[in-house]
């Protein structure tokens, strides 16, 4: 079990697995047209990344194809030198510091004001563990189904979880209930060691009352802090300001496909915009690449990875 919560992805079942040579470490990855295309940096044993690194490498050399790390941190950058690659920041991980989160002061006034509003409602929040999950499946697939169709997209994946009986029956689940019904769910990641806590899919239904996302966000973290987690990772967000002009054109069109609960949000600064209110810290997330001309084709297979095919670009 890692401490990074996007090790979570490795369940999908959607990308083949490299392991080292001890089977203490691991690659997931894709391949789209030339792109050999690592979701994350490699999971595992630290000291056994270099060597993990250097076989991807050679994996993808042995195929006439472009090496490529998608989505990695700061930690391995050396590595990713080593291996020749260039970089390329696409954006930056919001994690809050739970210790010190509160709901307390002027500030976090509108984050009580939601929270009061739905609890009037009759609202409820829950964690339902896993074992119990297979029991409201129905439940969690009905609503899936309904957000599917009012956001008119379809199920992604690679770096973005779907609905899968198979996956979601490996994790718990954040709901909210109203009536002792389930209007809305998250399933929950959890990094070993209580290092960090996040989520992947949220789904509620078409008529759930004004504010829940930010009730089941705030309820969640919440929580967390109380289970004595770390920080609360609120996924990936686009860079402000003048720092994304040489990627905007892509993320205007593909903002939804690269960041996670990017479909919420009308364009990708409404999701930075959603995510800086509860006070993050950013850390950078890069491309890793072999430079040169290759981006946009790297980019435009990254995002087929993701939508499951071009088609999906199209469709969302």
């Amino acid at each position: 079990m890692s401490r990074n919560t996007l090790a979570n992805l490795a369940l999908l079942g959607d990308k083949p697995l490299l392991f080292s040579e001890s089977g203490s470490a691991f690659i997931m990855y894709g391949v789209e047209g030339r792109s050999w295309i690592a979701m994350g940096d490699p999971v595992g044993r630290q000291e056994e990344t270099a060597e993990l690194a250097w076989r991807f490498r050679e994996m993808s050399d042995r195929h006439n194809g472009w090496t490529v790390f998608y989505e990695v941190g700061t930690e391995n950058l050396q590595v990713y030198l080593d291996l020749g690659l260039t970089f390329v920041k696409l954006g930056e991980d919001g994690r809050v510091l739970l210790e010190t989160f509160s709901l307390a002061g002027h500030e976090r006034k509108d984050m009580r004001h939601v929270l009061h509003k739905l609890d009037r409602e009759g609202c409820s929040f829950e964690i339902i563990t896993q074992e119990r999950i297979p029991a409201i499946l129905p439940e969690l697939k009905r609503i899936s189904d309904a957000w599917l169709a009012e956001k008119n997209t379809r199920e992604k994946g690679f770096s973005l979880g779907f609905f899968s009986e198979d996956y979601l029956t490996r994790f718990p689940a954040a709901v909210v209930k109203r009536e002792d019904k389930i209007i809305a769910f998250a399933n929950i990641w959890a990094g070993a060691g209580k290092e960090e806590l996040s989520i992947d899919l949220m789904r509620y239904l078409p008529d759930a009352p004004h504010g829940l996302m930010d009730y089941l966000f705030i309820r969640l973290i919440l929580w967390g802090k109380q289970e004595g987690y770390k920080w609360f990772n609120l996924g990936m967000a686009p860079l402000s300001g003048l720092e994304d002009r040489a990627l905007a054109p892509l993320w205007s069109r593909l903002g939804a496909f690269v960041f996670r609960h990017g479909e919420h949000f009308y364009n990708c600064q409404g999701l930075r915009q959603y995510k800086e209110k509860f006070d993050p810290e950013w850390k950078p997330k890069y491309l890793a690449y072999p430079g040169g001309f290759s981006l946009p084709r790297i980019l435009a297979n990254i995002a087929s990875l993701i939508s499951r095919g071009l088609a999906g670009i199209i469709t969302k």
